[in-house]
Parts: structure tokens; sequence; C-alpha cells
């Protein structure tokens, strides 16, 4: 195709604005993104309980807004699926089966779109997940399938508080003491992430007082 100076021009500023724009747009659902995980982590460390089904609720909505305008961003579903994960443990009982699903899906999602899944996140919430769910016919909960979501966050993030904890509880459940002992004290002696400081502080504490129980 033959194009004149004029339409190069054109073009050429087409381009710009659209190079200038797009750090613009990346930048909005970071920072959303951001603000959905600094207040998460408020609610689920610092609210009283009898606020936190409700405010997670809320966030949840909000979640799902941001993943709707941003569906191949796997960041974006991560979060949504770890909020949905708590508003689920929230809530409890059979009406929150639903939610728990939806949080599985969208984190299923999520890692196929990143197989790290957000440095090992997702598949630490799934292996929550998976674990604390009832097995069929009620529910999808399968400790096979906890497993191997533990591991494989171990695999990426072999000293996270959150892996070792949560996998040291899902260890304690199967009856396998000394191995949930070790991954108790890996998670107490972890560090924990710049990002998630509040969070990871709270399940250090958690995997205090289950060592002191095994």
């Amino acid at each position: 195709m033959h194009t004149t100076p004029f339409s190069r021009l054109l073009i050429a500023a087409a381009l710009g604005s659209a190079l200038a724009l797009a750090p613009l747009s990346v930048s909005a659902y970071e920072g959303e993104v951001f603000s959905l995980k600094n207040r998460w982590e408020h609610t689920v460390t610092e609210m009283p309980a009898n606020e936190r089904e409700s405010t997670l609720k809320a966030l949840a909505s909000e979640a799902e807004q941001l993943a709707s305008q941003h569906s191949d961003q796997a960041d974006v579903l991560i979060w949504q699926g770890i909020i949905l994960a708590s508003y689920a443990r929230e809530r409890g009982g059979l009406g929150a089966l639903g939610t728990a699903g939806d949080a599985r899906d969208v984190l299923e999602r999520a890692i196929e779109l990143d197989p790290q899944g957000g440095n090992g996140s997702a598949y630490v919430t799934l292996g929550a997940l998976y674990d604390r769910a009832p097995g069929r016919p009620l529910g999808f909960g399968n400790s096979d399938t906890a497993e191997r979501m533990f591991q494989r966050a171990l695999e990426i993030r072999p000293d996270g508080i959150d892996v070792n904890y949560y996998y040291a509880a899902f260890l304690q459940e199967e009856g396998n003491t000394q191995a949930a002992r070790e991954h108790a004290q890996r998670a107490v002696e972890g560090t924990a992430r710049e990002s998630r400081q509040a969070s990871d502080e709270a399940l250090r504490r958690d995997a205090e007082k289950l060592l002191s129980e095994l």
C-alpha cells in the first residue's frame, strides 16, 4: 500500500497516541488491583469478624467488575479468586459452595494465563479451596488435588509463609504430623512478602500456634 508523507504522519501520530495511552491503561488497572489487595488485607487481618463478610462481598463485586474489563490479566483474576475464596470462608456452610466454586474457576483461568500463578499465590489458594470444600456430590473438595496444588506452590516459592502454613494445616488434617510440623516451622521462619506484610505476619502467628499444637 502506497502512503503519502501526510498519511504516514497521521499513522505515526496515531501510534504515538496509542503508545502514550497504553501505560496509563496498565497503571489504571494495576492501581485498582493494589487498592483491592490493600483493602482485602485490612479486612482479613484487622476488621472485626462480624464486619468481614459484608466487606468481602463488596470487594468481590468490585473485583468481578474489574475482571470483566481485564479478563486477560492474570493478576486481576488471581486477586478476584483470593477475595472470593476469603468471602466463601467467611460465609461458611453450604451457601458458600457456589462462591468457592467461582473462586476455583477464576484461579484456574489465571493459571492458564500465568503458569507461575502469581508467584504461587493462585496455587496456594486453590490448595486451600480443594482442602476445605466438601467432596462429591456436594462440592469439589479433593485431597489429592489439594496436595498437587500445594506442591506446585512449594516448587515456585518454597519458603513462603502462606504456602507452608496452609500445607501444614492440610498435613495435620491428613494425619501426617511430622511433615505438618516441618512445614509449620518453615512458615514460622519464612520471610514476609513486602506486598503482603500484614497478612503474612498474621499467618506466621497462626503457624506458631499450629506448631505449638503439633
